[in-house]
């Protein structure tokens, strides 16, 4: 064995590092031990993957690092969460309070990290640089490869840190991520923990190459295999990858052999692994193997390393009193931080209802396409805040949707407007990380129909991350989609799935159906800080309409009247707006009158204006281009069912798509979707009453 001063003296580290590092692993293990305990007594609740044994990876990586980097965490991620807290905490009450929030987090507690709302598997501290950890394996791989995006963008020398397990490098965010990394050359050093088993299958029944580093060489990026057991092993390499991640010379791949003391979760058994293996591993103990080498070699002595492991156990010991003596959050709570707050006030609203009233009456106003509309809010966006970008398939030399952003590109250059591979969830995944570090992206994802690739970065990574994380970060992202029929690319390139997205709490949902609208509230999504969908009708690019020339912006969750009535409200957006208009315009020749409302966003949804006309009309008319089951209509009534029952004098009728994948035959197509005869007949219905 190579003689530790040897090591120190080319690591640079010194006593006093040394020392913090066993007291770090040592806490690490009192703190696992710990939670084993509660779980086991029941007063830690749910699931908790145990770190115990894998210590000296998080320790050695972390401390190769510095304080204003970042990292990104995995389900078995409290080791990640102290050794980079406790390196933010200056003093000796500052690190006690650091393991003082973690205990009480996976107490479930309002002290803790995230006030209890993320747990074990979700521990966060993103104003540190701690950009949480997450319950889906492989989920935290495309948010650091984001993060070092916006790194790579602001042109600092920062890191980031991406911890992941064996099982996490066999899915699709691995290989897309490492690939996008490598190609942009983004500073991520991306630290497997390679501890033999994804649950219970051993790696080698996963994988055909016995290291996950061997598959570096398929992304253009070193990658190199160090024994996990070791934290100084750990320290090197890692420290050899930072400084090349600072270069500006791209990614690496760390796979740190390692091993857990405990099974996949506390109700694992382990009986796929023998008592000799683990005795085998467990003599390769990080802990007292450091402990050894130090006194062995003179570093320290042996009552020096036996004071730090007596006061790791004390410091747990004093966690664990505050955790379980700190309260539960209020139920009162449970609703608060889902959302960022809205930036537009009462006055912003008022202001774009007499802009709106303008637009309709002017006739001189100019008139532009909705890809112009689309265009003029991204350029006016990217002018006035330089953290907005734009990424996606095709968005650059051949301008994305009908070539929408060519000129953008001609005009940001490739570093603002980004092509990226064919990678829908590293493209959303990535917009989550960036956007958490302080950038705007707007990530277009070429179709909807391709969004539920991305759904786990989407819905689990950004919507939900501000709410899990104690309302303590924000993701201020757009994702630009098209849906709809009409060109005949049939059922996997038609789709209207804007109820999947509505379903998901933590992110917003917005379909203009006219090119004022599209620029208004695409402005105010780039602006809010919650994730957006933003999602366009293919069909809708080359209608034109007028727009005013000068700074607007609609603030979302206001709809739109776009034609008054008395005798029935019909409740609609995007495309369908204009087949609902048509259907107006010919029954007001029979003297029906009919109030078409345009949703303009589905969420934050505007019940006010719904219920304010359905207590005029008495009668609603619900119009989507979605399929008729699990439609968004449903909400609608189910709302208004609760709000304006009483004021309905006949059944609410549903006018939606057929309940078939959307046919390419032309003929078919226009079958499967409401034409403005189906709208009229369904206005006729609620007037019948039947």
């Amino acid at each position: 064995m190579e003689d530790l001063a040897a090591i120190m003296e080319r690591q640079g580290l010194t006593k006093e590092d040394l020392l913090t590092m066993l007291r770090q692993m040592a806490e690490i293990r009192a703190f696992e031990e710990t939670v084993y305990d509660l779980l086991g007594r029941n007063v830690i609740k749910g699931a908790s993957h145990l770190y115990a044994g894998e210590e000296a990876v998080a320790v050695g990586a972390i401390a190769a690092i510095r304080e204003d980097d970042i990292i990104t965490s995995t389900h078995r991620g409290h080791g990640h969460c102290h050794a980079h807290g406790d390196k933010h905490a200056p003093t000796p009450e500052a690190k006690q309070e650091h393991l003082n929030k973690m205990m009480a987090e996976l107490c479930g507690r309002a002290t803790g990290y995230c006030k209890g709302r993320g747990g074990s598997m979700h521990i966060a501290d993103v104003a540190n640089g701690n950009l949480g950890a997450t319950g889906i394996v492989g989920g935290n791989i495309p948010v650091a490869t984001g993060a070092g995006l916006a790194i790579s963008m602001r042109k600092t020398d920062q890191v980031a840190l991406c911890f992941f397990g064996d099982g996490a490098s066999q899915t699709g965010n691995f290989h897309e991520s490492l690939n996008m990394a490598a190609l942009w050359k983004l500073p991520v050093v991306y630290v497997v923990e390679n501890n033999l088993y994804g649950m219970s299958v051993p790696f080698d029944k996963a994988s055909c190459v016995p290291n996950v580093a061997d598959r570096a060489v398929a992304y253009g990026m070193p990658g190199e295999v160090v024994d996990g057991m070791d934290v100084l092993a750990v320290h090197e390499a890692v420290s050899r990858a930072v400084a090349r991640a600072r270069r500006g010379e791209g990614p690496s791949l760390i796979e740190c052999k390692t091993y857990r003391w405990y099974g996949h979760s506390r109700s694992d058994p382990r009986v796929y692994r023998t008592r000799e293996e683990e005795k085998a591993w467990r003599e390769r103990d990080p802990i007292p193997r450091l402990a050894r080498r130090m006194v062995e070699t003179g570093v320290a002595t042996q009552e020096e390393v036996d004071a730090v492991l007596a006061k790791a156990q004390e410091a747990i010991a004093r966690a664990t009193e505050f955790a379980l003596s700190s309260p539960m959050p209020p139920a009162s709570e449970v609703a608060q931080d889902v959302y960022a707050p809205d930036f537009w006030t009462p006055e912003m609203v008022e202001a774009e209802r007499a802009l709106r009233r303008r637009v309709r009456e002017d006739k001189t106003m100019r008139q532009i396409p909705y890809w112009q509309a689309i265009v003029e809010a991204l350029r006016e966006e990217m002018k006035r805040d330089p953290a907005v970008f734009v990424m996606g398939e095709d968005v650059g030399l051949y301008g994305g949707a009908y070539g929408a952003t060519r000129g953008l590109f001609d005009e940001f250059g490739a570093e603002r407007v980004r092509d990226t591979p064919i990678s829908e969830a590293t493209i959303a995944g990535a917009a989550v990380g960036a956007a958490m570090t302080g950038l705007r992206p707007v990530a277009e994802i070429m179709y909807v129909d391709f969004t539920p690739l991305a759904m786990d970065q989407i819905a689990n990574q950004g919507a939900k991350n501000r709410y899990m994380f104690g309302g303590k970060t924000r993701v201020p992202m757009v994702i630009r989609t098209e849906g709809g029929t009409g060109r005949c690319i049939a059922a996997h390139h038609s789709q209207s799935l804007e109820a999947l997205w509505v379903h998901f709490p933590g992110i917003y949902v917005v379909m203009p159906s006219t090119p004022y609208d599209a620029k208004g509230l695409l402005k105010a999504s780039i602006r809010d800080d919650n994730p957006v969908m933003f999602i366009e009708h293919k069909m809708l690019y080359g209608v034109t309409g007028p727009v005013p020339e000068e700074e607007y912006v609609i603030p979302l969750g206001i709809a739109d009247i776009k034609r008054e009535g008395k005798d029935v409200t019909v409740v609609t957006y995007s495309r369908m707006v204009y087949r609902a208009l048509e259907a107006a315009e010919k029954l007001a020749g029979e003297g029906i009158s009919v109030e078409v409302i345009d949703l303009r966003t589905l969420k934050p949804l505007d019940l006010e204006t719904i219920v304010t006309s359905v207590k005029k009309t008495g009668r609603l008319v619900g119009v989507t281009e979605a399929y008729r089951t699990g439609s968004f209509l449903g909400e609608i009534f189910a709302l208004v069912n609760e709000e304006a029952f009483d004021y309905l004098d006949a059944p609410m009728v549903r006018v939606a798509a057929e309940d078939v994948p959307v046919p390419m035959s032309e003929t078919l197509e226009a079958a499967a979707v409401p034409s403005t005869q189906s709208v009229i007949e369904g206005i006729r219905k609620a007037l019948r009453g039947r």
